[in-house]
């Protein structure tokens, strides 16, 4: 596509078009909403909420996010370095007391911001989609604290420091660090640090088992069938992942995540900056937020699971440059948003 301020609406409907046909219209179900300069260029929803009642799905349901949340649990904890409350320095073992005693007595809050813990995980994410991944029953996940009897299987693998290793476990034990030095509710202290100063009204935390009507059902297919996945994550989200918001709200959120309005622009500064990246280059990481080499300015957001897929990406203005973009695009399958994010966040510039 060339310049990126050259892609049009209807160029860009095109792309969102062919991508969702390529994927299979009746086999999963999303939502995508491109921002461009200011101006909504496509926003579109495909599927249904429900396979029992057939609803189509609109913009305005909630999705799944999976890990694409970790970045409020990552902001959470930021809002906590802001105030004084804890420091990037601040070790797992200053608020673990005797909890979790594999834990080695090194790791900082800034290690498990990165991925740098050397801590191994507790989530095996090159699983099949559709295996049942947690051996606790998943009805009794709703606290941080219910946690533990998880996170005692996590042991160090290596020293802290290293290159970036994905772990879902490590945010796990931020949410728990966060509730513990805080006083407050990990999931209350999201709402009160990053939902509610980004006025992300529609973003929250449910509960599989008792979603809303405007809240769309996740599916794995299992053999010929396909099946909610309520049995195949936390009853509630955790600290790893797995709110519900709608691309409208993550507009929101960019913007008030870069407008200062979540945390002051200097801990915003250090969030956005490249602090880890993979032994082999390709993926960097900040505090909590994906920064891809090769895009310039770019901060994206991205999850998978059993019937979630997820994928938000923000560029800002940059003066003689291109223009802000912000694409968000969910899914109610592990597959369903991936086609449509790469066809649109190639051409904008938001992949690298």
């Amino acid at each position: 596509m060339g310049d990126v301020r050259s892609v049009s609406a209807a160029e860009v409907a095109t792309l969102v078009d062919e991508a969702v046909e390529r994927d299979g219209p009746r086999e999963a179900a999303g939502v995508v909403r491109v921002r461009v300069g200011g101006e909504v260029l496509v926003e579109r929803a495909w599927g249904v909420v429900d396979r029992r009642w057939g609803r189509p799905l609109t913009t305005d349901d909630r999705l799944a996010m999976a890990s694409g949340s970790k970045g409020f649990t990552a902001l959470a904890v930021l809002s906590l370095v802001a105030d004084g409350t804890v420091a990037l320095t601040t070790t797992a073992r200053e608020l673990l007391g005797d909890d979790l005693p594999a834990i080695p007595d090194d790791v900082t809050l800034e290690h498990l911001l990165t991925h740098t813990s050397g801590l191994s995980d507790v989530i095996d994410d090159d699983a099949d989609e559709d295996a049942y991944l947690l051996d606790v029953p998943v009805h009794t996940l709703v606290s941080p604290e219910d946690y533990l009897p998880v996170l005692a299987r996590v042991v160090p693998e290596h020293a802290p420091g290293g290159p970036l290793e994905y772990r879902n476990a490590s945010f796990v034990l931020l949410s728990l660090l966060a509730q513990r030095a805080s006083g407050v509710p990990f999931h209350d202290l999201v709402r009160q640090r990053v939902l509610r100063p980004a006025g992300m009204t529609r973003t929250d935390f449910l509960r599989s088992d008792e979603l809303p009507a405007d809240a769309a059902i996740g599916y794995v297919r299992v053999g010929d069938a396909w099946r909610s996945h309520v049995l195949h994550l936390p009853v509630v989200a955790g600290g790893d992942g797995g709110a519900y918001t709608t691309a409208a709200d993550m507009e929101r959120f960019w913007d008030a995540l870069l407008g200062g309005r979540i945390l002051p622009p200097d801990i915003v500064a250090q969030a956005t900056t490249p602090h880890a990246t993979t032994a082999d280059g390709a993926y960097a990481y900040g505090l909590g937020l994906w920064l891809p080499p090769g895009a310039p300015g770019v901060v994206q957001l991205e999850g998978e699971d059993a019937g979630v897929s997820f994928w938000s990406a923000h560029r800002a203005a940059v003066p003689g440059g291109p223009p802000e973009a912000t694409v968000t695009v969910a899914g109610t399958t592990a597959s369903a948003a991936w086609p449509v994010a790469r066809a649109v966040g190639g051409p904008l510039g938001l992949t690298g």
